[in-house]
């Protein structure tokens, strides 16, 4: 593992709670605007970026969003929906499998596609098993995911089994971007009882700060939000804020470094 591993993971011991904030390049028409917005999250703690979207993402568009990002000195990482997200300007890259799709592609085709790519341009791959849970989200319908019921915690806990025994280092359970609730914080809560050695993200439907620290509180080490960005700055701000109140668990030998 490389540096971005090392940062999340040293914050992690230290007892932190991590928030990162995920930007659709395909939503970014106005780059002064996501200046203006980033600076908000910055100044409020938030401790890295995700780069990606579940569509018609270019190249081009990951780019610059990347380069924008970058002068913020903190780590930005390809959250990709597919290859096209991919560019050698970023500083890793969420390697995921999504752990609970019908789709061949997602579960092997496309990691074999992108893993030459990620070699030669260099960007550090954080191993991440994404598992989804909301039906009526974008990367449900694009990812043809089988979604987790909300109600059955325990397959979630199934599922960061698998990961953790597949030697993933990550499990990003997910609701999706714009999902009308979020994803429920026994979810966190059990994937850390039975898998403590990942690191736990969450997102999708967060939109306020009393659920993002109900979720932190729960079991999730990284805290993600994209859409309450770009619609609400102030409100993004205090949801970072919100998280970075919270204790963790200092000195965990749990976490895999």
């Amino acid at each position: 593992m490389g540096r971005v591993h090392d940062y999340i993971v040293s914050k992690i011991l230290s007892g932190e709670k991590l928030h990162f904030t995920l930007v659709d390049p395909e939503r970014v028409e106005d780059l002064d605007r996501l200046i203006d917005v980033t600076d908000k999250v910055v100044s409020a703690g938030t401790d890295g970026f995700l780069i990606g979207g579940s569509l018609a993402v270019t190249p081009e568009e990951a780019d610059a969003t990347v380069k924008t990002l970058k002068k913020y000195g903190l780590p930005v990482v390809i959250f990709p929906g597919n290859v096209n997200c991919l560019t050698p300007n970023a500083d890793a890259v969420l390697f995921m499998v999504l752990m609970n799709t019908l789709e061949p592609y997602y579960l092997m085709q496309v990691q074999v596609l992108a893993a030459p790519i990620i070699v030669k341009y260099g960007l550090e791959a954080l191993p991440t098993g994404y598992v989804v849970v909301d039906q009526d989200s974008a990367v449900a319908h694009v990812g043809r995911a089988y979604p987790v019921p909300r109600n059955k915690p325990e397959i979630i806990a199934a599922y960061a089994m698998a990961a953790q025994m597949l030697g993933f280092k990550y499990m990003y359970i997910e609701a999706g971007s714009g999902a009308q609730q979020p994803v429920p914080s026994e979810f966190p809560y059990f994937a850390k009882k039975y898998a403590a050695s990942l690191v736990i993200m969450v997102g999708g439907g967060i939109r306020s700060p009393e659920v993002a620290k109900k979720l932190a509180e729960s079991g999730a080490d990284i805290i993600v939000t994209g859409t309450v960005v770009e619609k609400d700055p102030q409100l993004a701000a205090r949801i970072v804020k919100s998280i970075k109140g919270i204790q963790g668990s200092p000195s965990r030998s749990d976490i895999s470094s």
